[in-house]
């Protein structure tokens, strides 16, 4: 393509039009100080100096291959099996970005509808989209979708849902006049049934609850659907989806939508991201269901597509009509999600999700003999668990570095009543003899 650049009298023109005398009239709203600053780079260096200067700074990173980490609270430590990251690796996935032309990239719209079908037998939920952001998007956005459809203005949250699930549905709700209120949790970490009850009313579009919940506890829903739904709201299960290899699912719970965060289903924890948010609903709600969705059909040959559907190509552009404001993913990850779930199969996730238990299990179990250790989740759980320690959760995290372990989560910082209290993690990584050294070590900085 040719390069065709303004000539002089084209850009008086476009000067003229706007109503200014020359381009740096358009700047005055930007301090005099700062339109040239000083711009200080460095002297380039050599690639096998790059590679010298970042290997350093990597270094002052920890990690769970120098150490040992209990610390779970959202982002989980499990085995990945290779041949995932060798599905990630071909070309046609790992370069490629959804585009507009969608069923032109067949291959990787197949893999996300292999996706989307896995989701729903996971979840026991009709319908599932091709994921969002994380799980925190996905929480959102299910929030988002209830008060779409009910027409409400308020919402029911469990306080021991995960903090920044919570921090980004209040900035989803921020600019409006929307509001929310929290479901309280008793002394054992579980939701507080007759306060939701007491909370209940007509006015409110969904209650949002998680199970297994932040502090570790695998909640009893018993009825709980039945309490929403006769006030006429909807019914949001967030939940661990490798947990759901073993417990009940958000379906037989009477989940209206099914979300959260996908990343234990072979995605590394990579500081933070990216990662997966999965989105599942009944069968009433697919209109309403926000992102890509994508279907089964024939083409003028009568051979099978994938293609995009439910959706109108408007969805993407025009704000005020669309079902969310967010339209794209990271594709790759939903089909490292397939690829995950596609080589454990049914069997193998039921095991993965044993495994878990068992290892964590045996964990609560021993820490509690150590003089001083308050068990606070005392009900079933998953692979987290919650503990009172007779000293400050940092001061005993901070000792435990030198011993090459990485304690578990603070939850003083984010409840402030929980003090010297931490939630704890085991995943099937972790053998006996991991277990046994924590244990060991933390005797010794507690005495």
């Amino acid at each position: 393509m040719r390069y065709l650049p303004l000539s002089q009298e084209d850009r008086q023109v476009m000067l003229d039009t706007i109503g200014v005398e020359h381009f740096g009239q358009m700047l005055q709203a930007i301090p005099a100080s700062l339109r040239n600053p000083e711009i200080r780079i460095p002297e380039s260096l050599s690639e096998h100096e790059i590679r010298d200067l970042l290997g350093g700074l990597a270094k002052k990173n920890l990690n769970s291959k120098d150490h040992k980490s209990y610390l779970g609270a959202g982002a989980y430590e499990h085995y990945i099996p290779s041949v995932v990251q060798m599905v990630l690796m071909r070309n046609e996935f790992y370069t490629a970005y959804t585009p507009y032309q969608a069923e032109a990239s067949q291959g990787s719209l197949q893999a996300i509808f292999e996706y989307q079908s896995m989701i729903c037998e996971l979840t026991g939920m009709d319908a599932a989209n091709g994921s969002h952001y994380d799980g925190s998007t996905a929480v959102a956005e299910a929030v988002l979708l209830s008060l779409s459809k009910t027409r409400r203005r308020k919402v029911l949250i469990a306080r021991s849902l995960n903090p920044e699930y919570k921090r980004v549905i209040q900035t989803y709700l921020s600019e409006s006049n929307l509001a929310y209120a929290e479901i309280p949790f008793d002394a054992n970490g579980a939701l507080d049934r007759e306060q939701l009850k007491q909370l209940l009313t007509d006015e409110i579009a969904c209650v949002v609850v998680a199970t297994p919940n932040f502090l570790g506890l695998e909640e009893d829903l018993t009825n709980m659907a039945s309490w929403v739904h006769e006030k006429g709201a909807l019914f949001i299960l967030v939940s661990n989806p490798l947990a759901l290899g073993y417990f009940k699912t958000p379906a037989e719970w009477g989940a209206d939508i099914a979300c959260g965060e996908g990343q234990p289903l072979g995605i590394p924890p990579s500081l933070g991201g990216p990662w997966l948010g999965y989105f599942a609903t009944t069968r009433a709600l697919v209109r309403q269901i926000p992102g890509r969705l994508v279907g089964l059909t024939k083409d003028t040959m009568g051979n099978r597509a994938f293609c995009l559907t439910l959706q109108a190509r408007e969805q993407h552009i025009r704000r005020e009509r669309a079902a969310s404001n967010i339209c794209t993913n990271q594709a790759l990850c939903a089909i490292a999600a397939c690829a995950y779930l596609s080589c454990l199969g049914k069997e193998g996730l039921k095991e993965v999700a044993a495994l878990n238990m068992d290892r964590a299990w045996y964990f609560r179990d021993e820490i509690i003999k150590l003089p001083g250790v308050k068990l606070i989740t005392k009900g079933p759980i998953f692979n987290e668990f919650t503990v009172q320690l007779p000293k400050s959760v940092s001061a005993v995290n901070q000792a435990l570095l030198s011993h090459g372990i990485m304690g578990g989560f603070d939850l003083e910082t984010v409840y402030p009543e929980l003090t010297n209290t931490t939630v704890l993690c085991a995943t099937e990584v972790k053998t006996k003899a991991d277990i046994d050294f924590f244990l060991e070590c933390l005797k010794a900085v507690l005495s």
